[in-house]
């Protein structure tokens, strides 16, 4: 049969953004329908218009002379010449009727369309006439040389090495523009994936500034987005229904926790967590449940029964047709590899795959890209541009690995790499100081940061007393910033290393009047009010989400306890339907017709009480009602409502005279609120949209953007603060235990980690950067002595101004008489450890400004900002400031002072109690699980263990402070 293109293909005015859809059948035509069953003019004619931007279509293809018209692309096929060649006699360099893109033939032709507004197109190949198109011309202003190389460079695969503030996102979204303005690509061809929806939101707006409409056809998004939109589109393909459910690390965790449950595994020994962060692992590395069991350790309890963990639970979330965040990437991987029609098809749509932050990709994001670009396919490979920077690679706990950036030249033999070292966001001395911390890593890549911006503010350091004097330090300082320098609180950001930092900050500035939010504390897409309604939404629009149903099922209360799950979860298991599909068979609902058109009859669930029959049904009724208002087009607002009005859940939370319940109230009323925003953005948006695009947000998402007002202090870590810029920084913390953490002073990998985190944290300043440190911290119902993080020592001291330099036991140790000012009365020992542990009600009110989602890399281990060891005191010992390398004989003397202090009344080290753990000796850990102690070095309260745990992880704990317990 052969194929009119202009009976296939839509209008022009609809087939930019759906260009993707070349391979759909007309509504005539048979079933089968598949481009490789298409002749070889066929598909050259598909081809052809899946990679070009024709303003007339042909009404028929001639035999063997492809399109009547090529557009403004010579070659368009064998025999036909294309209107801008040099030469009208040449004709395009590919037989047989292929369209080609890259017509070579082109060299030093020009042309006139125009394309994204006013902007004008030249071939690939042609040299571009400055004069004949200025909007290429103004895209190349302003630009440094090596963001200039990098705009306008073309060939094989280049990697941009941006460092901190350099300009990245204006080079690759110039990028992209010069590649329209010069006919390289039209807007349809355009992939562009980073790794949060705030950057790719600030992608988008600045592309639709540089290219007008053009940039509304282009996919910038996320990983994740950009695999979603392929999964949704190619579902049958992939062994999915459209509507399927994404599974946040919650949901997940959840799930897990059932299937542990229901194997009967000790979940003390071997903890849920624990399975899901490997399960996570092996499909960042794309292995299977299948290939893992065939390779797993049998002997190895906790192998043995992840193998047995890791089956079940694809398996239920195949039944509940839905994916965790690491599945979006694995599943859209299989899929094109497993279906090389597919894999073409975006292959030929996406010409140019430009990746930014290539630094954070996990081995299954980096075989993605390879398989979107073509690397080693079949046909002609897509350009690929990668922007990244070694020096900010911290992601490593979730998977994320250095080597893709690092060995990028190996992967490509024919790529090109450019510097980016210029930068635009600090001042010099801000970046002297973290070349100088960063420099210190062995194997990088050299680059040195300089900046036209001048020296700027000296680093300004300060030793507090204790955590508490820390705070209380910085809340005065920047209130001093306010009204000396007319500094914004909103223009302010307070980093930390760990999580449990926070609190005696936010007791600080709550003292102090100061406003503040939290990022990435109690996220608000996990709050349990909004988890809750989120779940009444995906059950509706997935009636096999089992997670979902079952976290519902008795919320709010309606008599439906623990055995009538279980009665309705065995009845699931017994005839393999989802539970969804269970409660229905519980309510008396009949089944779907099957494709025949035969009703089957459900079968009885047995073991369900007549009056808990009647509340299944009542339960099950509330989800059809609104699957029927969904169905006559009922918003997500609407839906939203609908479902906390007839399920009862608003009523109960509005009757409750607990506060923290009129707080859910006001949560809900916000999701409300974002449920109105989503639909006056997207008027034909459906629930499923919007399902994902909460399902998705990440802790910088929820970042409100600075309104202009007096804002708020924002409190982080230094892993969320990746990708920020703020005029004022302070970083705390800046003990050796605390930054660099106590789980990397044994480990070189994980140092280098550490001091690329120091990195990113140093160059989020632009013009003021504070480095602070407690002397003494507290952890684990101890004061321990802390000394200076070996990351100042690598600091020039004439890069520093120190308001304090010396402890309140610092200047005791040197025998100075009194209290220097700012010490125990001010703050320090007394006010801090006496108020820090007393004024909790301060703290929890603070809870109520934080904000936070999860990262889009979708890793779910145990959070590298969450304080599991203890920060120690041990280790290099440092003096004072700088902390330069004391002898034995320095220690001693320490020692002896210390004592000295303790009669004065400062706490030091404690002494630690025998653990009583000898070699052999199985132990639990409160992360980790339970472990084989493998080695001892030291003694007494210096004794550290080497521990393997059933994950078959090694640890080096501090048995002082690590939460082990001897089994």
């Amino acid at each position: 049969m052969r194929l009119n293109p202009a009976a296939v293909l839509p209008s022009l005015s609809d087939a930019d953004e759906e260009a993707w859809q070349l391979v759909e059948p007309p509504a005539d035509y048979e079933e089968g329908y598949d481009m490789p069953e298409l002749d070889s003019q066929d598909q050259a004619a598909l081809a052809a218009w899946a990679a070009q931007d024709y303003e007339q279509w042909p009404t028929a293809i001639p035999g063997g002379a492809g399109f009547t018209s090529g557009g403004d692309y010579a070659g368009a096929a064998a025999g036909t010449a294309g209107p801008d060649a040099a030469d009208p006699s040449q004709a395009g360099s590919q037989a047989g009727g292929v369209a080609t893109y890259d017509a070579g033939n082109n060299a030093g032709a020009t042309a006139s369309k125009p394309h994204a507004g006013a902007i004008n197109a030249t071939h690939t190949g042609a040299v571009v006439n400055k004069s004949a198109n200025p909007a290429a011309e103004q895209l190349l202003q302003g630009l440094n040389p090596a963001q200039y190389e990098a705009v306008i460079y073309q060939g094989g695969p280049l990697l941009i090495v941006a460092g901190a503030g350099s300009g990245k996102t204006r080079v690759l979204t110039h990028r992209i523009a010069y590649l329209l303005a010069t006919g390289r690509a039209r807007g349809s061809e355009i992939l562009a994936i980073t790794f949060t929806n705030k950057a790719a939101a600030e992608m988008r707006e600045r592309l639709e500034t540089l290219v007008g409409g053009a940039g509304k056809y282009m996919w910038v998004l996320t990983f994740h987005s950009a695999c979603v939109r392929i999964l949704r589109r190619e579902h049958e393909a992939a062994g999915l229904r459209s509507s399927f459910s994404i599974y946040d690390a919650t949901d997940s965790q959840r799930l897990i926790t059932l299937i542990v449950r229901e194997l009967g595994i000790d979940p003390k020994r071997f903890t849920p967590k624990a399975f899901t962060n490997r399960i996570s692992d092996l499909k960042n590395e794309l292995i299977t449940p299948l290939q893992f069991a065939e390779t797993a350790n049998t002997s190895n309890p906790f192998e043995r029964h992840l193998a047995e963990v890791y089956r079940a639970y694809n398996q239920r979330l195949k039944a509940a047709n839905a994916l965790d965040f690491d599945d979006i990437i694995m599943r859209t991987v299989q899929l094109l590899r497993a279906k090389p029609a597919i894999a073409q098809l975006y292959r030929r749509r996406f010409r140019h795959v430009l990746v930014d932050e290539y630094q954070d990709t996990n081995h299954a994001q980096y075989v993605l890209v390879r398989e979107l670009v073509g690397v080693g396919g079949q046909g002609p490979s897509g350009e690929l541009t990668v922007v990244g920077d070694s020096d900010q690679s911290i992601y490593a706990f979730r998977g994320a690995t250095i080597r893709n950036i690092e060995e990028f030249e190996k992967d490509f033999p024919n790529s090109h790499t450019i510097l980016l070292e210029q930068n635009y966001r600090s001042t010099q001395n801000i970046l002297s100081a973290a070349n100088a911390v960063i420099s210190q890593n062995d194997g990088r890549r050299a680059k040195n940061l300089w900046t036209a911006l001048g020296d700027g503010e000296k680093i300004v350091g300060y030793v507090a007393d204790s955590e508490y004097d820390e705070a209380r330090w910085v809340s005065q300082e920047i209130e001093r910033l306010g009204e000396e320098n007319g500094v914004r609180p909103g223009q302010v950001a307070v980093f930390y290393r760990t999580n449990a930092q926070s609190r005696a900050l936010e007791e600080a500035f709550m003292r102090a009047g100061v406003p503040y939010k939290v990022v990435g504390g109690t996220r608000f897409y996990e709050r349990k009010e909004i988890k809750d309604a989120l779940a009444y939404l995906r059950a509706v629009d997935n009636p096999d989400d089992t997670v979902s149903l079952r976290r519902i099922f008795n919320v709010p209360k309606r008599g439906l306890g623990q055995k009538a799950e279980a009665t309705l979860a065995a009845h699931a298991e017994q005839y393999g339907i989802s539970f969804g599909q269970a409660i229905s068979d519980a309510a008396g609902r009949a089944r779907p017709q099957t494709p025949d058109g035969q009703i089957t009859l459900a079968p009885p669930v047995a073991g369900l009480a007549t009056r808990t029959r009647t509340q299944v049904r009542r339960f099950d009724d509330i989800l059809e009602g609104l699957r029927t208002q969904l169905r006559e087009g009922a918003g997500v607002a609407e839906l939203l409502d609908s479902a906390l009005d007839t399920s009862g859940y608003l009523a109960e939370l509005r009757a409750s005279d607990d506060p923290q319940d009129a707080s859910r109230v006001e949560n809900l009323a916000e999701l409300h609120a974002v449920a109105e925003d989503f639909q006056q953005e997207n008027p034909t948006g459906t629930l499923a949209e919007f399902l994902e695009r909460v399902s998705l947000v990440a802790d910088s998402d929820q970042i409100p953007d600075d309104d202009g007002g007096q804002g708020q202090v924002t409190l982080m870590t230094v892993h969320t603060a990746k990708g920020l810029e703020f005029p004022v920084v302070f970083v705390t913390g800046f003990e050796d235990g605390t930054f660099p953490h106590s789980r990397s002073l044994a480990d070189e990998a994980e140092l280098a980690e550490e001091r690329r985190l120091a990195y990113v944290a140093l160059t989020r300043a632009r013009e003021r950067l504070y480095l602070t440190r407690a002397a003494v911290r507290s952890a684990w119902g101890a004061s321990n002595v802390m000394v200076a993080s070996r990351f100042l020592d690598d600091i020039p001291p004439e890069l520093m101004r120190w308001e304090r330099e010396a402890s309140s036991m610092d200047s005791l140790r040197a025998g100075y008489g009194g209290f220097s000012s700012g010490g125990y009365r001010e703050g320090g020992y007394q006010g801090g450890y006496q108020r820090g542990r007393g004024d909790s009600g301060g703290y929890q009110g603070g809870s109520g400004s934080s904000y936070g989602g999860g990262y889009s890399g979708g890793g779910r281990r145990v959070d590298e900002d969450d304080d599991f060891s203890a920060p120690i005191g041990s280790g290099r010992r440092s003096s004072g400031k700088l902390g330069r390398v004391e002898s034995a004989k320095d220690r001693a003397k320490d020692r002896a002072k210390a004592r000295r202090s303790q009669k004065l009344g400062v706490k030091a080290e404690p002494e630690a109690e025998e653990s009583g753990i000898k070699l052999g000796d199985k132990v639990r850990h409160d992360a980790y699980g339970v472990g084989t102690v493998i080695a001892l070095e030291g003694s007494g309260k210096s004794t550290v263990a080497k521990v393997e745990f059933s994950d078959g992880v090694v640890k080096r704990l501090m048995l002082r402070y690590a939460p082990v317990v001897k089994l």
